[in-house]
């Protein structure tokens, strides 16, 4: 089939891929002069129509879904007989090929890639499909080493109770080594099958190795069904404990003992990439997971004499202590006045979390464009899994930037503002002002965005702040899936 031109427009290049149902070429799309993914239903079942309706629905479900990590559906089609959809072409390798030349990966590469995958996966969910596939094989990356989830082509809707053979309780779906219990057992599949699934996968990142193998799928699945979730820690004494803990709670037996969403995992996964912050917080913090163990007692050290130093030095203090209070009191009046001076002075210690709502986007050199004014909302709605996006720019922006603005309710002081996104390499800038419409000025210094930014802010209370995208890299859009505040 490779040169052949299928509905007198894609140019068949290259098989990239086969399996048990259909093969996928690279193919050049001569109308829009692009290359493309075409993917061909086999021809033996072209004549079965549960495998006919399948394809069709794999085409009609991706392309509700619309996310940066999940290969987009451009078109779908028929040709004598053969059932064909075109998908967008992704440049690079799956993740499994990724896994066999360099497994096991640095945990925070790992944790990348499975937090991408996650994200496309609650995208799914939240539109009413379960993938039920989740393997490396079904994750692609491009070369810029972004993950993007494909081959819904077993995935089943979450609203209804599909019938007529399809998706039907009793029958199993999915690949064995990463499959979920219930799903080895025929049960119905939820949301906890992908997030069980996922935690497989990460597993199989972390340590190079599947956590359960076996001579075929029976013996696998099996396994799956009956033995107790091995810890990476055991295989990979390095990994953080936090982490550890949160795969072996994706991949709990019983589904309820799971995250509850795959949200809920994509939030603990970015937990697990966060840095510790000055109070040591964080994926290093091990007495977040693990128990206490007996702490050996340092050598007792030589007795020494009696000192009258310390009673000294602490009357010394407390005598300080009173004539301050004595000279607050004096200008105040009252001993509350004491207390609101002494909390005003902050500190690192007072740094408090500050909501910010999305109040609008802003756009000053508009050319007309909008920049999705109705999606605001969702850069400060609690989930990384949604965001809000700029236009689609060929070529670069074209202007100094454009931005989405929040509101922090009234003139705050802020002390750093965290962007979280997942297109990365974006370069923005934070920007303040007294008015959601501008002008707005910086206030912090201009830095790239991958996955994760922190911008400390150093301008003057303001009550509006500007996440302000000046360059998208190479990106044709830029998303900002999440902003938090401190005070």
């Amino acid at each position: 089939m490779v040169g052949e031109l299928i509905a007198e427009r894609y140019e068949l290049e290259e098989v990239v891929g086969t399996g048990g149902m259909s093969s996928v070429y690279r193919a050049h799309d001569r109308l829009l002069e692009r290359d493309v993914a075409l993917k061909v239903l086999h021809e033996q079942f072209g004549e079965d129509g549960d495998h006919v309706e399948r394809f069709r629905r794999e085409a009609r479900a991706v392309a509700r879904l619309s996310h940066p990590n999940i290969v987009t559906v451009i078109d779908r089609g028929e040709q004598d007989g053969r059932q064909f959809i075109v998908f967008e072409y992704v440049a690079g390798e799956n993740l499994k090929n990724l896994v066999e030349r360099e497994a096991p990966l640095p945990e925070r590469d790992a944790v990348q890639i499975a937090l991408e995958v996650a994200r496309a996966l609650a995208f799914a969910h939240e539109h009413g499909l379960v993938h039920r596939d989740v393997k490396p094989q079904n994750v692609l990356l491009t070369e810029e080493g972004v993950a993007k989830v494909t081959d819904f082509g077993i995935a089943r809707s979450l609203d209804r109770d599909v019938r007529g053979g399809l998706t039907q309780t009793g029958t199993v779906m999915g690949t064995s080594d990463y499959i979920a219990p219930e799903q080895a057992r025929g049960a119905k599949s939820t949301v906890g099958t992908d997030v069980y699934s996922l935690g497989v996968v990460l597993y199989e990142l972390l340590t190079g190795s599947l956590p359960f193998s076996g001579e075929n799928f029976v013996a696998v699945a099996m396994r799956h069904i009956n033995e107790p979730v091995p810890s990476v820690r055991e295989a990979r004494p390095d990994v953080s404990p936090r982490l550890d803990a949160a795969i072996r709670r994706a991949m709990a037996k019983d589904p309820k003992q799971r995250f509850p969403s795959m949200e809920a995992f994509a939030a603990e996964l970015e937990a697990c990439l966060v840095e510790p912050d000055a109070n040591g917080a964080g994926p290093a913090d091990e007495t977040l997971v693990v128990a206490p163990q007996k702490r050996r007692r340092p050598p007792r050290a030589p007795a020494e004499r009696p000192t009258v130093w310390p009673l000294i030095l602490l009357l010394a203090g407390l005598a300080v202590l009173a004539v301050m209070f004595a000279v607050v009191f004096a200008f105040t009046g009252s001993p509350t006045g004491f207390k609101q001076v002494v909390g005003a002075g902050g500190g690192k210690g007072s740094s408090k979390p500050v909501h910010l709502v999305g109040a609008a986007s802003y756009d000053p050199q508009g050319d007309n464009r909008v920049e999705h004014p109705e999606r605001v909302r969702f850069a400060t709605d609690g989930s990384s899994a949604t965001y809000w996006e700029t236009e689609h720019y060929n070529g670069g922006l074209g202007k100094n930037g454009v931005g989405v603005v929040l509101d922090a309710g009234k003139a705050r002081k802020l002390s750093q503002i965290t962007v979280t996104t997942d297109t990365n390499g974006y370069t923005a800038v934070i920007e303040a002002g007294s008015s959601a419409g501008g002008p707005f000025t910086p206030v912090s210094g201009s830095q790239v965005v991958n996955g994760r930014a922190v911008f400390k802010l150093h301008g003057d209370a303001a009550r509006y702040y500007v996440a302000w995208i000046t360059d998208l890299g190479s990106n044709g859009s830029a998303h900002v899936n999440e902003v938090t505040a401190k005070g």
